[in-house]
């Protein structure tokens, strides 16, 4: 299993961001876990910015899908927290994002993880009670474990 666990404060993302790409190179599929505030959509929007995206990035709540253009191609960043099931995702084809080679971004995967590949990384981000201390941990299960 690649593990990765980092504490540190919102000055220092930057330095995150580039662990978890260097931890994970080949990886393209992230899912992101944590409550509100805890950090998700700011470490995709440092990610985007890693790699080329210049347009401004924000979490796709309400249109489910945002897609970024990047000097990689483009990425995708699902926010899966208005899906009610599994049928209603896959009514909204959410699987054929995950099969194009692009780096996908999940927000609230409980509900679509059946549908994820074997070599997703899950990042569960959290923070303390006074914002100030962060913590990430990426981990990736070997797809014959």
């Amino acid at each position: 299993m690649q593990y990765l666990e980092q504490i540190y404060s919102l000055s220092d993302l930057p330095d995150v961001v580039t662990q978890v790409r260097a931890t994970f190179p080949s990886s393209r599929i992230f899912a992101l876990t944590g409550e509100l505030g805890a950090g998700k959509t700011t470490f995709v929007s440092e990610f985007c910015r890693q790699v080329g995206v210049k347009e401004a990035t924000s979490s796709p709540t309400f249109a489910i899908v945002s897609e970024y253009s990047a000097t990689e191609g483009t990425i995708y960043h699902l926010d899966c927290y208005r899906l009610r099931d599994l049928d209603e995702a896959l009514d909204v084809g959410i699987e054929e994002y995950f099969d194009n080679g692009r780096y996908v971004f999940v927000e609230w995967p409980e509900v679509i993880e059946p549908l994820f590949p074997a070599d997703v990384v899950n990042l569960r981000l959290e923070h303390s009670s006074d914002g100030t201390a962060r913590t990430l941990t990426a981990t990736m299960s070997p797809a014959n474990e």
